[in-house]
């Protein structure tokens, strides 16, 4: 579990009174949902279809002490941004398939939100920001650009089928199949092909195709990890598959900044966050917003 810092001031609310959770109901939420109502009988719990989560989250925002959020990272990603311009702290209760940043936070289950909401237990956290021409957004967890999101698509695709080492190979061979090249960008003042640049919003250790975990939430910096397209861009590409295209290697680039700016990146390239994915307008740049979120999470009581 990461570290308990930096600690928040949050309210402790008893029974849950003055929290409103909005669910996503496509995330298979009604479980987690009724685990906890049942621990926290005196919140409001609003249970939401997909297309309505972000009108929900913004009318919740308004009645509630403390916000909440039920389903997968995205949907979390949108509560994120409702409890940053409301002012409010944000209680994460993990549903969807994905959920990086509540596991990240130690928040597994209802019983574990439960706990940090009635004991006022809470940390603020990283965030990350990005733009590009009228697109702005942010991340909770990771962001990329290029070939990422479709490499992992397709190595989670054959993976329990024939193992990750296959599916891997197999899925930069489709990739390159369907014709797609490295993006042209601008990185660290040179204009250099790249086949994909992931950045996270703190650093992640063990990154094989799928980032691992991180133990810092609040550390300042976007761990920022490129694929070089080069000379071979193929084998390139292959090699970073088979190995995981963010662990460290010559074809590869690993740096941590608080702030990048991208150009030269073509219009229509594929720009993913937090699981979502949208097309690049112009230029992207990305920042780091230190402690920009306050969550609730189980803190050790001694």
């Amino acid at each position: 579990v990461p570290p308990a810092r930096p600690r928040a001031d949050v309210p402790a609310l008893p029974e849950g009174e003055g929290l409103v959770l909005v669910a996503n109901t496509a995330s298979g939420t009604a479980d987690r949902a009724r685990a906890l109502r049942d621990a926290l009988p005196k919140a409001e719990i609003v249970e939401s279809a997909p297309d309505d989560v972000a009108a929900e989250l913004e009318k919740a925002a308004a009645r509630a002490r403390v916000l909440g959020v039920c389903g997968g990272d995205g949907t979390v990603n949108t509560a994120a941004e409702a409890a940053m311009r409301h002012g409010l702290p944000l209680a994460v209760l993990p549903g969807g398939t994905l959920n990086h940043f509540a596991y990240d936070l130690g928040v597994e289950d209802a019983r574990d939100l439960a706990r940090a909401v009635e004991q006022g237990d809470g940390v603020r956290v990283d965030v990350g920001r990005f733009g590009s021409g009228r697109k702005r957004g942010v991340f909770l967890n990771t962001f990329s650009l290029g070939v990422y999101p479709e490499l992992v698509r397709e190595r989670e695709r054959w993976s329990e089928r024939i193992g990750g080492w296959p599916a891997g190979v197999l899925a930069a061979l489709r990739v390159l199949r369907a014709d797609r090249h490295p993006l042209q960008a601008e990185f660290q003042g040179e204009c250099r092909p790249l086949w994909l640049l992931f950045a996270g919003n703190g650093t992640y250790h063990r990154m094989g195709l799928a980032p691992g975990r991180r133990l810092d939430l609040a550390d300042g910096v976007l761990d920022v990890r490129v694929v070089h397209g080069g000379r071979k861009p193929a084998l390139r590409l292959l090699s970073a598959a088979i190995a995981g295209p963010l662990t460290r290697s010559p074809a590869h680039a690993a740096v941590q900044v608080r702030r990048l700016h991208l150009t030269g990146v073509a219009p229509g390239t594929l720009l993913a966050y937090d699981g979502e994915v949208t097309e690049v307008d112009d230029e992207v740049w990305l920042e780091k917003l230190p402690e920009a979120l306050t969550v609730y999470r189980p803190l050790p009581h001694h």
